[in-house]
């Protein structure tokens, strides 16, 4: 989900426990835009023996950071797995209950959609770039996932969280945001969207496109 300032790795120092220093590199990843197969796959869960997970998780956040958005998908770097970063820390100023709050989703699943309230607000994707919609969502959902140390949680989420998720976790069900709004719409943005399957577009940060 797009909201935010862009590199090409990071490289940090971890200090030992001996005083000595290890080079950490983290990875700037390419974003997959839009006609990417992948991005419309059902991911799959995972256990904690995923190859080089905590490496993984290290390069979506820099990658998140270096694209100005607020949460990515693991499908939208290429990989078919249910795994979601969440930082709703860079909008603290406006929604202050949201200081701090930096986030991994593991095998997240909605379990119940409260329809009782909706709201509608725009939305935009890293993996649609420069297209933003207006989309109506439940405003309370009932969501299972793990966390990174693979605890797992049961909870109902509300308000904008509620939004965040139901955005990402499309992502891990085959889903886009664009799918969630009216035939209009579609059909005025059609050309937009056959322009980013043919990588006419431009935005601030890495990204693949369909080849062919």
């Amino acid at each position: 989900m797009r909201f935010r300032p862009p590199s090409f790795s990071k490289i940090s120092c971890v200090q030992k426990n001996n005083d000595q220093f290890s080079i950490l590199i983290r990875m700037i990843l390419p974003i997959y835009i839009f006609g990417q197969p992948v991005l419309r796959k059902v991911a799959e869960d995972i256990t904690p023996d995923y190859p080089q997970l905590k490496d993984l998780i290290g390069d979506m956040w820099e990658t998140l950071a270096e694209s100005e958005g607020i949460g990515l998908a693991a499908p939208q770097i290429g990989k078919p797995i249910r795994l979601v970063v969440i930082d709703l820390d860079v909008l603290s100023d406006d929604l202050p209950e949201y200081k701090g709050f930096k986030q991994v989703f593991i095998n997240a699943h909605i379990v119940e959609y409260d329809e009782t309230n909706t709201d509608v607000s725009e939305e935009g994707c890293l993996s649609i770039p420069a297209i933003h919609e207006k989309v109506t969502r439940p405003t309370r959902i009932h969501v299972e996932w793990d966390d990174e140390n693979f605890e797992h949680h049961d909870e109902w989420i509300e308000g904008y969280l509620a939004r965040v998720m139901q955005h990402e976790f499309d992502h891990l069900d085959g889903k886009m945001f664009v799918d969630r709004i009216s035939p209009l719409r579609k059909q005025l943005i059609k050309s937009k969207l056959r322009a980013l399957t043919q990588g006419r577009f431009r935005c601030g940060y890495k990204t693949k496109v369909v080849r062919k």
